[in-house]
């Protein structure tokens, strides 16, 4: 054997598993970045079609108010979400992901000041956390779940109250009180780690919204004329296929909703999850505009178009809380009972003689307890128990916090507009500037 010809070979041989271990972390790394980026990438896309629902609720609103009160819930809508996004930026992001660093033990995050995000041109080791997404990207579809908590409360209010007490209402709620109690779910706080089941947010998001909005009603008090002698007084809406498209444009803005919240992108399982996420979202969503439809046939001998559009809110709603573990089929009934349930509060509130004018707090409220407690159906994880209590702190803390600032407001600069204001209109009165001038000059 010739010596020199075997001392090449073998240490060529002798570095085969450095070389093959080399090969592996490059892989390991080239696969962290991808899932990284596309996890990230579900955050944009799920953002942006959320962002979209804010065109949804401005459309819905606008379409189920009187004509003489569109500008001012256009007005309302665009100013809510612009201050939902400085509010939530100055102390909510911060407030809302303590990251394990707490004033107050699962309670109150010692996180404080402003949302900051990764340096410009970052590259893998220095973003926040390689093994999730972009700062950015988190940043801002978190931020799309505040601002929708606070359109679910403009239009439950609508026609009656003023434009700044509403809001400073807004800088509270996105600022303090959504983050507050969605860190104790999402962020990690003591809900979380009770095993409180909330997938994208029927609790944490929707009934936020409608103890809100339900606080704020029974303050501000019904719509003059609404309640008169005894009797329920129909007020029609002004468009109606404009508040068909609004229901329809929340509906496909629900598939970033609750896909987005698998908030994972990067491998086969996720994305199949995903593609699951969102054929459950869209039978929740017919399941209750079918309901609604039936029983409106059924109890007033022709179907209502707007228990319609709220029986598909209120499947979306419903299914919200678990869109991942149901069937197609069970989907579809939580959904559907989401519909039922609308179909039958709306009267019952009027009963009570609680004006929402959109519906959102049967829709938002009771159609998002009853998502919450639905989640024991189909995951086994989730404890009847658990759910039960986390709806209570979350609806006693919501409701007790706004009812007060709702009150001190009330107390101070006044939250209801005049009645000679109410009858005129809020857009002549308040804004000085009409939605529809043609249909009411001569």
């Amino acid at each position: 054997m010739n010596i020199k010809s075997f001392i090449p070979v073998a240490g060529a041989a002798a570095l085969l598993p450095t070389f093959a271990l080399a090969q592996d972390a490059e892989t390991a790394a080239v696969t962290a970045e991808m899932v990284w980026i596309m996890n990230t990438l579900l955050f944009l896309i799920g953002g942006f079609l959320v962002f979209f629902m804010a065109a949804g609720f401005a459309m819905l609103e606008g379409g189920l108010v009187r004509s003489k009160n569109v500008t001012m819930q256009m007005t309302k809508n665009v100013a809510l979400f612009s201050i939902a996004t400085i509010a939530y930026w100055a102390f909510g992001y911060n407030l809302m992901y303590p990251l394990g660093t707490w004033s107050i033990e699962g309670v109150l995050s010692g996180v404080f000041g402003v949302g900051v995000l990764e340096a410009v041109g970052v590259d893998m080791a220095g973003v926040d956390d390689s093994a999730y997404a972009s700062t950015g990207s988190d940043f801002f579809f978190q931020l799309m779940f505040c601002a929708a908590t606070a359109s679910i409360v403009s239009g439950a209010l609508a026609e009656r109250i003023k434009l700044w007490p509403f809001l400073f209402f807004v800088i509270v709620l996105t600022g303090i009180i959504y983050p507050l109690q969605a860190s104790w779910k999402w962020g990690g706080g003591f809900l979380d780690q009770m095993g409180f089941l909330d997938f994208a947010g029927s609790t944490v998001v929707h009934s936020v919204g409608g103890w809100a909005a339900l606080a704020g009603a029974l303050i501000l008090g019904p719509r003059i004329g609404k309640y008169k002698d005894g009797r329920v007084n129909p007020m029609p809406g002004s468009n109606l296929a404009l508040a068909t498209l609004g229901m329809f444009i929340l509906w496909l803005g629900w598939f970033g909703f609750n896909g987005g919240s698998q908030l994972a992108m990067g491998s086969i399982g996720d994305i199949a999850d995903v593609s699951r996420i969102f054929a459950n979202t869209n039978a929740g969503a017919a399941g209750g505009a079918v309901v609604a439809l039936i029983l409106t046939q059924v109890l007033y001998k022709k179907p209502d178009l707007t228990m319609i559009l709220n029986g598909a809110l209120a499947g979306l709603v419903s299914i919200t809380a678990e869109p991942l573990t149901p069937t197609l089929g069970m989907a579809t009934l939580i959904g559907g009972i989401g519909g039922a349930i609308v179909v039958f509060a709306v009267p019952f509130l009027d009963k009570l003689k609680i004006d929402d004018v959109v519906g959102a707090i049967p829709v938002h409220l009771f159609c998002g307890i009853w998502g919450t407690i639905a989640v024991v159906l189909t995951n086994g994880d989730a404890s009847l128990g658990t759910q039960l209590y986390s709806i209570l702190v979350v609806g006693i803390f919501t409701f007790v916090v706004s009812g007060a600032v709702w009150f001190i407001l009330k107390a101070t600069v006044g939250i209801r507009v005049s009645e000679e204001a109410e009858i005129m209109g809020l857009d002549t009165s308040e804004l000085g500037m009409e939605a529809y001038p043609e249909f009411t000059r001569g």
